[in-house]
């Protein structure tokens, strides 16, 4: 590539990443995620339960014959492109490249986080009705939805509401509380997450809202898959005719729900 240093390209395309990791995708780490991945799909193995049972003396160890299935899950490319002028490179330096880095990692961590949100909408398993807000009534009737299918209470449970929603949960006492939660849990230390009933909690912008119903999600992390057949790459080329950079962004992923049992959705009135 003429008139561009390797080292600016490399610097770059590391900046690129590591906004993407700090301020892109905020489920990624939330849900089972497979990466460098070959080809145009990749398979999730979803497992049954089994069950133990006794065995008489010297007799053979009885098989729980867990039942098997797989899930496929299919990637798409992603791209977003920006042009970065020389002159505007020179005047202000870094901060004007820093902010064509975040804008890049912001647009694909939200298509990201759209996957993920996407495959979490699959899930018809309804927590309450969808005419009042996010109550604790219909906290607990998930909550109760997803014990009764022995979704497991491991610490890898997670909760994706809406701002409004994350509005409500404020004014439950025991969410907002700190007698209930322990002063480092409370929401108001932070709005980014808070742990409550053995779930990480967050808001988020994203999520679908149809009707005003917005769709919030409560789910396990085995229960969704997200595949990268190539995680965030940046290309940079220069266009004299534009007397600029054309820095394009690109990514490969795809998500799917792999065990359905393990999301139950809260619709709520927004």
């Amino acid at each position: 590539m003429p008139n561009i240093e390797t080292a600016f390209v490399k610097n770059y395309e590391g900046e690129v990443h590591t906004a993407y990791q700090r301020l892109g995708s905020k489920l990624r780490n939330t849900v089972r995620s497979k990466k460098q991945i070959e080809g145009a799909s990749t398979v999730f193995q979803k497992m049954g339960k089994g069950a133990a049972s006794t065995k008489a003396r010297h007799a053979q160890v009885p098989v729980m014959n867990v039942d098997h299935s797989t899930v496929e899950v299919f990637l798409k490319d992603y791209y977003a492109g920006e042009w970065l002028d020389a002159l505007d490179e020179i005047k202000v330096g870094s901060d004007e490249r820093q902010a064509v880095i975040n804008s890049g990692a912001y647009a694909l961590g939200r298509k990201t986080d759209e996957l993920i949100i996407d495959a979490l909408g699959v899930s018809s398993n309804y927590a309450g009705d969808n005419v009042s807000g996010l109550t604790k009534a219909k906290v607990l009737t998930a909550f109760e939805m997803l014990g009764a299918v022995d979704v497991p209470d491991d610490g890898e449970r997670y909760a994706v509401v809406g701002w409004g929603q994350w509005s409500d949960l404020l004014d439950i006492e025991e969410f907002a509380n700190a007698d209930y939660v322990g002063s480092e849990d409370l929401p108001w230390n932070g709005t980014q997450a808070k742990r409550w009933l053995g779930t990480l909690w967050m808001p988020h912008s994203g999520l679908v809202k149809t009707a005003g119903v917005r769709f919030c999600h409560w789910y396990h992390k085995s229960a969704i898959g997200h595949a990268s057949g190539k995680d965030v790459t940046t290309d940079i080329t220069w266009h004299g005719d534009r007397a600029s950079f054309f820095i394009s962004n690109m990514m490969s992923q795809g998500a799917g729900i792999i065990d359905a049992e393990g999301v139950v959705t809260l619709r709520c009135a927004e």
